[in-house]
């Protein structure tokens, strides 16, 4: 639906989605929609929205639809059913909540609040955020967060510190029944971690947070 081009989850805070169209570079529109929009056809996007911007102010999201539709054409992605302009508007929701860092910052802040054998569960509907989530809960689950240096020591493995979480079970994915209930959970991964009885690390959260970005 046409609407105003903001994109932030709280309007109150922060730079819109127009603003920072309207001020970016060529460069920074094509760095931003690529990482993380992971759109292959990034730089033309960013060329068609500059070109479009001198014209008139892309305010509305309907302008950007129509931007982006033009700079993608007729190419194929190889999945039909998805709008050509899905991904940069993915991208641009992403950049202005600054979603990543607040995720990489979230779950380190989780840990301690949970009680002995509870579970922290994170469900991610993109590679970034599942990236993210894949290396948090395995630094969160080894001693001094994975630190490859700890792993040349000669020290015997029961004699490290233990970890505050242990990883429960692999990656889950909606399978085809679930998809055909709720489409939308097609891209969705699920992590789980159980909180051990071990109490958490002296450097928490130094490390971990570096780690999942």
């Amino acid at each position: 639906m046409d609407g105003p081009l903001d994109m932030r989850m709280d309007p109150t805070r922060g730079e819109s989605a127009a603003d920072f169209i309207a001020r970016a570079s060529v460069r920074e529109l094509t760095e931003v929609i690529r990482d993380y929009g992971e759109e292959r056809f990034a730089q033309s996007i960013a060329r068609r929205i500059a070109a479009a911007r001198a014209r008139a102010p892309v305010v509305r999201t309907g302008q950007l639809r129509q931007v982006v539709g033009e700079a993608v054409g007729a190419r194929t992605r190889g999945d039909w059913s998805q709008d050509p302009a899905a991904r940069t508007f993915q991208a641009l929701r992403i950049f202005v909540n600054r979603e990543l860092s607040e995720m990489a910052q979230g779950l380190p802040a989780i840990v301690p609040f949970l009680a002995r054998g509870a579970r922290l569960v994170v469900i991610s509907f993109h590679s970034l955020e599942d990236r993210i989530a894949k290396r948090f809960l395995t630094r969160a689950s080894r001693p001094f967060a994975g630190d490859p240096a700890t792993s040349r020591l000669a020290i015997k493995a029961d004699a490290l510190p233990a970890a505050p979480l242990t990883i429960v079970g692999r990656a889950l994915k909606p399978g085809a029944a679930e998809i055909d209930r709720n489409p939308r959970a097609r891209s969705a991964v699920m992590r789980v971690a159980e909180r051990t009885a071990h109490p958490m690390p002296a450097d928490w959260p130094r490390g971990y947070v570096e780690a999942a970005t």
